[in-house]
């Protein structure tokens, strides 16, 4: 009877647990949850967060089109474009930076950071720029972190650089650039390799191989397409919108990189690196959104580890639900539990809407006021949809504690009353 109990109450809490407090949290539009989560598989594992945004920049996969709000995870296998004015910043599962510029697509064919020599990190840019800071995967060799372009592929040996391939010919002030792939080095080095050869570009420098044409298809003009180092860094590199972040962040992302690095052969929780909030983040609804939105995309995929990561290794987690006697049954979970039978309920999931009635965030009295470190969140919610085929509809509230650790917010305490 006892085990009968158990599962029977296990069962309820995760209708509740996820719908009460993943899904609604995250202020998805009706529509969009209907469309989106309840049928959303993964595209492929995830590789990096939105951490800054601009514009409009899209990920597309299986003829599905998402545009992208910061806090959003973006998985292998999806090609990122961005607007005529859309800029972003991808913080990736190594503690590296790819900023992606205006006209630009991409995509990340391969992703493994588990901290053996398999690891890397392989990207194909099809048109247009990215600013890569490389995380610790580009530690392990040239090898393991590429990029591919149409002309040519770029060896990484734990850099900052800009990779940009040019789709037409340029004038400029200071002269004509032509079609092809170029790759400027900030720090570090970078290796650009193509028709059979190689040049290695420090600091300071830019390497160029020319887009193939008509007029090159004989052996005697193959040297065209060599790789070379020009003489000067083409006008058309201009710094992004968030490059002012990116050049603090550069100096130390080495030392970020290994930190994690070492953390993860040790078998430690890794918090990925990012850099201290900013005086505009440090507003108690920006964070509540952003950090509920990180959650909600972590459900829709099942990715019970993005689950996880938001919450902290000490963190309390409470839910309270009806039961058929109309009482109430009240459970306390690890958070591996509750991310284990959030990412259960989610298969189970379909004709899901939701409307938030509240979403409350301040900072916490006891904390010294300017400092940032913690809030509290509280939100009511109604919800209802069909789970394993039934249908449903009720209204539950939610508190959190946020903290912030090492650069990132993180659940401290969570609380869900089914009402």
């Amino acid at each position: 009877m006892a085990r009968y109990k158990l599962v029977s109450l296990l069962a309820a809490l995760r209708l509740v647990w996820m719908i009460a407090f993943a899904f609604s949290l995250a202020g998805v539009p009706p529509a969009q949850a209907a469309e989106g989560a309840p049928g959303a598989e993964p595209i492929g594992l995830r590789y990096a967060l939105v951490w800054r945004l601009k514009g409009d920049v899209v990920a597309s996969s299986g003829g599905r089109e998402r545009a992208l709000r910061e806090g959003d995870l973006v998985f292998v296998g999806e090609r990122l474009r961005a607007g005529p004015t859309g800029e972003a910043v991808l913080k990736t599962d190594d503690a590296g930076m790819i900023a992606v510029r205006p006209r630009t697509e991409f995509v990340a064919e391969r992703f493994s950071a588990r901290g053996e020599r398999g690891d890397g990190f392989v990207m194909r840019l099809f048109v247009g720029s990215l600013r890569i800071i490389s995380g610790w995967v580009g530690s392990f060799g040239r090898d393991s972190h590429q990029v591919v372009t149409p002309t040519a592929t770029i060896g990484i040996r734990g850099t900052d650089h800009e990779p940009f391939v040019l789709d037409a010919d340029v004038d400029s002030a200071d002269g004509v650039y032509r079609q092809g792939t170029y790759d400027k080095v900030n720090r570090g080095g970078t290796t650009l390799e193509s028709a059979g050869k190689s040049v290695d570009i420090d600091p300071g420098k830019v390497g160029f191989v020319r887009a193939s044409g008509k007029q090159q298809r004989t052996r005697a003009l193959m040297t065209l397409l060599l790789p070379v180092i020009l003489d000067r860094v083409p006008g058309f590199y201009v710094p992004g919108a968030f490059d002012a972040e990116l050049d603090a962040y550069s100096p130390d992302a080495d030392a970020a990189g290994q930190k994690q690095l070492a953390q993860k052969k040790r078998g430690a929780e890794v918090t990925p690196h990012v850099p201290p909030p900013t005086a505009d983040e440090c507003q108690p609804q920006t964070v509540a959104r952003k950090w509920l939105a990180q959650l909600d995309t972590a459900i829709v995929r099942r990715d019970p580890a993005a689950v996880v990561a938001l919450f902290a290794t000490d963190a309390s987690v409470r839910a309270s639900v009806r039961n058929p006697e109309g009482g109430r049954t009240t459970l306390d979970l690890s958070r591996q539990e509750m991310a284990d039978s959030t990412v259960a309920a989610v298969s189970g999931l379909t004709d899901y809407r939701q409307k938030r009635l509240s979403l409350k965030a301040g900072f916490d009295p006891s904390v010294p006021a300017g400092s940032c470190g913690e809030i509290w969140v509280k939100s009511t919610v109604v919800e209802q949809g069909k789970q394993s085929g039934k249908p449903y509809r009720f209204e539950s509230t939610e508190s959190y504690r946020l903290q912030l650790r090492d650069g990132a917010w993180v659940a401290v305490r969570a609380e869900t009353t089914q009402r």
